[in-house]
């Protein structure tokens, strides 16, 4: 069995800061929640993950969006975000319109048929993590959500800075 990043740097934790155990840590916790997620809405619904995540952006759109917002809140190019929106199109489960301030601008919307799967699939979704976590109290939650909100707000004032 493969070793992760985490793993092999906590066979020598004398050798790495505590900030890069850190960091390991949270990227292997979540290579793991994804893939499992990545799988199961695969498995389950014959979906990708990032099409997943624009239906998600969209349900809570109900106005729809522009392209360039759901790749900008997506953080993807706006070329990936055009290919799927298009292929969606194609399918029947997003409606695209022309934005009324701006004929250059479209904006994507879920149709009923997009919502309602979204919806199928968004309810599935939730049990999962569910599941997942299902090994930490109330309490941890809200230790790590708290946390994990300092880690977030220290990365964020730490981006372009050269140390």
């Amino acid at each position: 069995m493969a070793l992760d990043a985490e793993t092999k740097v906590s066979e020598s934790p004398d050798h790495h800061k505590d900030e890069l155990r850190l960091w390991l840590r949270l990227l292997a916790t979540t290579t793991l929640i994804e893939r499992e997620v990545r799988g199961r809405l695969r498995e389950r619904f014959q979906v990708t993950l990032p099409r997943f995540d624009l239906m998600a952006q969209l349900d809570r759109a109900e106005q729809g969006m522009t392209l360039g917002e759901l790749s900008r809140r997506m953080m993807v190019t706006n070329g990936n975000v055009t290919g799927l929106a298009d292929r969606l199109v194609a399918e029947g489960l997003l409606s695209r319109r022309t934005a009324e301030n701006d004929r250059r601008t479209h904006l994507v919307q879920l149709t009923d048929e997009g919502r309602r799967q979204f919806r199928k699939m968004a309810r599935a979704h939730e049990r999962w993590i569910a599941d997942l976590f299902a090994g930490l109290t109330a309490d941890d939650i809200e230790r790590l959500m708290t946390l994990l909100g300092k880690a977030k707000e220290s990365a964020r004032k730490g981006v372009g800075a050269d140390t």
